[in-house]
């Protein structure tokens, strides 16, 4: 199974900013252990631009999707037997990134 792995930073409580060693080498595990499917870490939400297109004529306009203290710095996508399995990732993800997730499963 399937599961997105996103990654939530706090612009009140940032996580550490030099965690990149930790997640390297926790990436390669996941790799070498048959887990990773993709991961990357996105840009400040200052670079976001939101693109609504139901109405009449498309809307876009800079800045997030919603204006919060929180907000999602990056992503995995797993591909683990179950659910415990992702769960056990994530804690020590959360650890290794410094940084809380949140665990969903693709449909």
């Amino acid at each position: 199974m399937r599961y997105l792995v996103s990654v939530i930073d706090d612009k009140s409580n940032p996580g550490s900013t030099d965690r990149r060693p930790a997640i390297s080498a926790f990436n390669e595990r996941l790799m070498a252990e048959g887990y990773w499917v993709f991961a990357g870490g996105l840009a400040d939400t200052d670079t976001a631009t939101v693109v609504d297109n139901r109405g009449e004529q498309p809307v876009i306009s800079d800045g997030p999707f919603v204006e919060s203290k929180e907000y999602l710095a990056g992503v995995w996508v797993w591909e683990v037997p179950d659910l415990d399995v992702a769960l056990t990732l994530a804690t020590e993800a959360s650890k290794v990134c410094d940084r809380k997730l949140e665990v969903r499963p693709f449909l």
